[in-house]
């Protein structure tokens, strides 16, 4: 189904201040299944936004949304304060929107360059420009203080956990995403390899390039992000800065939707339901 286009809705005015992403009303039906529930979210350029909730909230439905895996069923999607169609990840790709999954889709038989040119090789003469490829693949690291890898011509299935989501975001920078979706990036690390891909969140920010990530470790939330956005049975239930939120009352919206603040009609407090961009 094609994303609405009504340039009217409110909240997606361009301009300066803007939202990089704004998603409006977005709703993914599966059959009977209503994975997304009229989702509003703004993404500022340049700030490391938390998408947090339970299993089955609906991050990852929302995520591959954003990413043109899949259409959403009703809503609009607008970047740079612009509705857009995003159909295929291509799209995504194109508007500047990167998506490092879990599995980092990376090739663990070829080396670092190989890896981050996947689909995108540089050619001379029909030929592989792999003098370039290797030079752009060592500057795009240093540039984001990658310093653990010894070559890039290490073979992918040689690194560990925190080197190898380096290389997955370095990949998206290389093509100059606005946007780094992170899916789950600290699952399975180590306490060294945790704090290393958090200073790479960081360095993003610094750069300017707007960070979604999706976490269950509320540790890892609070350390890094500007921002974070409550995911319950496939509805916003609250989104704002980190600085208006704590563990406890987080940890509450996210099992059950900040219910108990919704029947009392208190509107104030730290990650108040209901509070949207």
């Amino acid at each position: 189904m094609s994303i609405a286009t009504d340039t009217s809705t409110p909240g997606l005015a361009g301009g300066a201040g803007g939202p990089l992403l704004g998603l409006r009303g977005i709703t993914k039906t599966f059959g009977a299944v209503q994975a997304l529930n009229g989702v509003d979210l703004d993404v500022p350029a340049g700030q490391i936004t938390a998408l947090v909730g339970d299993n089955g909230a609906g991050k990852s439905t929302l995520i591959k949304t954003v990413s043109g895996i899949w259409a959403p069923s009703d809503g609009v999607i607008s970047w740079e304060g612009r509705p857009v169609e995003v159909h295929t990840p291509r799209d995504a790709d194109d508007l500047g929107i990167a998506t490092v999954y879990q599995d980092l889709a990376l090739c663990d038989n070829l080396d670092i360059v190989q890896n981050m040119f996947l689909g995108h090789e540089l050619l001379t003469r029909r030929l592989l420009d792999e003098a370039t490829m290797e030079k752009t693949a060592k500057q795009t690291l240093a540039d984001l203080s990658v310093t653990t890898v010894q070559s890039v011509r290490q073979p992918v299935g040689s690194l560990s956990g925190g080197q190898r989501q380096s290389v997955a975001v370095a990949r998206a920078v290389m093509r100059d995403a606005k946007l780094v979706i992170m899916d789950e990036p600290t699952a399975a690390l180590g306490v060294s390899q945790t704090a290393q891909v958090l200073d790479l969140i960081h360095r993003l920010g610094e750069r300017g390039i707007a960070v979604l990530v999706i976490s269950h470790n509320l540790t890892d939330v609070f350390e890094v992000a500007d921002r974070i956005a409550v995911l319950y049975l496939g509805r916003l239930v609250s989104s704002g800065p980190i600085a208006d939120y704590d563990t406890q009352r987080t940890v509450e919206l996210i099992t059950t939707g900040g219910s108990s603040t919704r029947s009392d009609g208190n509107g104030t407090g730290n990650g108040t339901a209901e509070s949207k961009d």
